[in-house]
């Protein structure tokens, strides 16, 4: 994908191209493919799973879409109500935006892999609670271990703190390179968020390119 084909993905984003890049395109990770008996088992297991509250008032899960052997993978907070009857995450308006993200850096849904932080979707699109977390996050870190991305790129608050076990707010965060299990971490701005405060778009666009950067580097 050219310059040229890029810049409508980045003027969805709300980012003004000024100069020609030359995208990364999506490369394989390093290491074997996650096993897919084991696989398919942890999603047995996450579709039956009871661990907290949040079962009782779920359509489905959410388990995560893309690739098992992607370079990339984007972390967000929990289903909403559109992803709780897709049973498929970052769906509607902040799916679409993140979809521009995605094609701005020269990239699909196939080719990255996607989860929440959640599986199941907090009533009435609330804070995941302590111990919500608590008991899901073994699930995502298992999706992690398995897939073995190159980049991590933690999209708000909830999945940069889960991740990074951090107390520090997004601003903190932002702007760094951290580390998760050996495995470099970007964080950034949530899609719904973005929806909200336009303004912030650039500097997502800054951290993005960051996230590239360490994919182009290895």
């Amino acid at each position: 994908m050219d310059s040229r084909s890029t810049r409508p993905w980045l003027k969805a984003m709300g980012i003004t191209v000024w100069q020609r890049r030359e995208p990364i395109a999506a490369a394989n990770a390093p290491g074997a493919c996650a096993d897919a008996g084991e696989w398919g088992r942890l999603e047995d297991e996450v579709r039956s799973c009871v661990r907290c509250g949040l079962h009782a008032g779920r359509t489905q899960t959410v388990f995560g879409t893309g690739l098992r052997t992607a370079t990339w993978c984007f972390v967000g907070e929990a289903p909403g109500a559109e992803e709780d009857r897709r049973g498929e995450p970052f769906v509607g308006r902040a799916g679409h935006l993140l979809d521009a993200m995605l094609r701005a850096l020269a990239l699909d849904r196939e080719q990255v892999f996607i989860a929440n932080v959640l599986k199941c979707r907090p009533p009435g699109n609330r804070d995941p609670q302590p111990s919500e977390v608590a008991a899901c996050l073994p699930y995502l870190r298992a999706q992690i271990a398995a897939v073995r991305p190159r980049v991590v790129v933690a999209l708000g608050r909830f999945a940069a703190q889960s991740l990074l076990a951090t107390d520090q707010p997004l601003g903190r965060l932002r702007g760094a390179l951290h580390d998760y299990e050996g495995i470099p971490v970007v964080v950034t701005y949530h899609p719904a968020y973005l929806l909200r405060r336009p303004a912030d778009k650039a500097a997502a666009w800054a951290d993005l390119k960051r996230a590239r950067g360490v994919v182009a580097d290895e």
